[in-house]
């Protein structure tokens, strides 16, 4: 039995060496840490349940027969965060540059499985040359449809602490966050010699597929950060406003944050002039408990915020504008990025608040060209397909189209349409509506500019306020800005226990 057990120990640590010490060496001196060290930093310690620990590859072409390694170049298996079950795989660069084999892809795929059938969130951490090209071909396929079944089962993270390139990105892009590492991280599907040798274009990986690219550019990833262990601490902070699947509630810490808090400060935040911006993320974290507000794309289509708050513990996903971007108006990149955060939070029960303050939509032919029509029509269909609980906020102008557009509208399925004070409503900003009312009386006028800006003044304090729009039954209240959170609070305690039935049907059709 001696013999046995030591035998055991001797794999098992040939297991845990992956490609040899040699090899972590070189991935420490590359500022990265081994698939192993990336787990133990990940989960809570001792709760890594491994599993496959001895697979490895059977193939024998091109000398594969002389290259196998335990493990085939990923760790797999369960472990514990906040005392949480997730699943999760790590590729380890250091065994054939993490590259996907038959094998490989059978771990990951067991993991994936385990996750769909226990409601456990899956967390892979990607570092990987590409598919291995003696027994990689079609491999992806099974990851890809794997992430299409647990979308919306359980949540899925993808972490990019290497390379990821070719097919490989397509199992990111599948997943619902997407995390990257400044310096360390590149995605692309082409590299830097494939273009240069098809268009003659020399970039580098950095600048084709880095972190800032595709935080800023792409869109693809969704948080960014300065080191792997800055990484996980994210990964960790998500992971806690969510629930662990789509049966499950997101978990309710006792939150000290008083529920009465007054929230006088956003009085001094939004401007008395409609022409003047401000931050709205301080009005969000005006509301939120201890202010803190994660944010989610933070550097990808500016114009429009999006996140996660806690209201009296509360877990709820945040969907403003932001005045300080474009007036906070609505464009092609914004719609996207809503759209798909709305049908995220509506996958996992969490609750939806608007905070509003939007002229309209972008104008303008590239605007046109690029196909605003189909992606805000995206919007439009994830808060028409929404069943949580969703509360809007006017915080100031609403307009035209983005009454819908910003859910604003009770029609498109909102349950609670707030107006603060300093709201204006309209079916166009005063300024263009001034100028077809009043045409006539501002062309004849002494002093036209003069008149215009009566004319404007007269508009807005005539129409563009929350009162007619009350009147109508657009707004279910107008209260004071120092109560907002409060009354949030209460607004999303009135709607625990929601329920919305809907046809049945396969699924809808989306605008893609």
């Amino acid at each position: 039995m001696k013999e046995k057990n030591e035998e055991l120990k001797a794999k098992e640590a040939l297991a845990m060496l992956g490609g040899g010490q040699k090899q972590i060496d070189k991935q420490h001196e590359r500022g990265k840490l081994s698939a192993r060290e990336r787990i133990d930093q990940l989960v809570d310690p001792g709760s890594f349940m491994e599993i496959e620990m001895f697979v490895t590859h059977q193939t024998t072409k091109f000398g594969m027969e002389k290259e196998k390694y335990y493990g085939d170049g990923v760790v797999a298996g369960s472990g514990k965060i906040a005392g949480r079950q997730v699943y999760l795989y790590s590729q380890d660069f250091t065994v054939m540059g993490g590259s996907l084999g038959k094998a490989h892809a059978s771990k990951i795929c067991h993991v994936m499985d385990l996750a769909i059938k226990t409601g456990a969130p899956i967390i892979g951490l990607i570092d990987s040359g590409g598919a291995r090209i003696q027994e990689g071909l079609g491999q992806y396929g099974s990851i890809f449809f794997r992430n299409t079944q647990a979308s919306g089962i359980v949540p899925q993270f993808c972490l990019i602490l290497g390379p990821c390139a070719g097919g490989a990105v397509y199992s990111p892009a599948l997943c619902d966050f997407v995390f990257m590492v400044d310096g360390i991280s590149k995605m692309h599907i082409t590299g830097p010699n494939v273009i240069k040798a098809v268009t003659g274009e020399e970039i580098t990986a950095e600048e084709l597929g880095g972190a800032k690219v595709h935080s800023q550019k792409s869109g693809v990833a969704h948080l960014v950060a300065k080191s792997e262990q800055e990484c996980f601490e994210q990964v960790k902070k998500l992971l806690s406003f969510l629930p662990s699947n789509y049966q499950g509630v997101p978990p309710e810490p006792t939150s000290v944050d008083d529920p009465d808090r007054l929230t006088e400060e956003i009085e001094g935040i939004i401007p008395d002039s409609p022409q003047r911006a401000y931050d709205m993320k301080r009005i969000i974290r005006q509301v939120a408990d201890h202010n803190d507000f994660f944010e989610i794309q933070e550097d990808f289509a500016k114009n429009i915020l999006i996140g996660f708050i806690r209201l009296n513990g509360m877990s709820v996903g945040v969907i403003a504008n932001q005045p300080m971007v474009s007036a906070g108006s609505l464009d092609i990149d914004a719609s996207d990025k809503s759209a798909r955060f709305i049908r995220f939070c509506d996958a996992f029960n969490i609750p939806i608040l608007n905070l509003v303050d939007c002229p309209g939509y972008l104008p303008g032919k590239q605007q046109e060209y690029g196909g605003i029509i189909r992606h805000g029509a995206k919007t439009l269909y994830a808060y028409c397909e929404a069943v949580v609980p969703r509360v809007s906020v006017i915080v100031r102008k609403i307009y035209g189209g983005a009454m819908s557009g910003m859910a604003v509208s009770k029609l498109v399925g909102t349950d609670f349409t707030i107006a603060l004070t300093t709201a204006e409503i309209a079916i166009m900003g005063p300024e263009a509506a001034a100028n077809i009312i009043f045409k006539d009386e501002i062309a004849q006028a002494e002093d036209p500019k003069a008149m215009r800006i009566q004319k404007i003044n007269e508009y807005r304090q005539k129409f563009a306020n929350p009162y007619m729009a009350a009147e109508e039954g657009w707004i279910d209240a107008i209260i004071e800005p120092k109560v907002l959170r409060s009354y949030l609070i209460a607004a999303f305690d009135r709607l625990k226990g929601k329920v919305e039935l809907r046809p049945g049907k396969r699924h809808g059709t989306i605008p893609l």
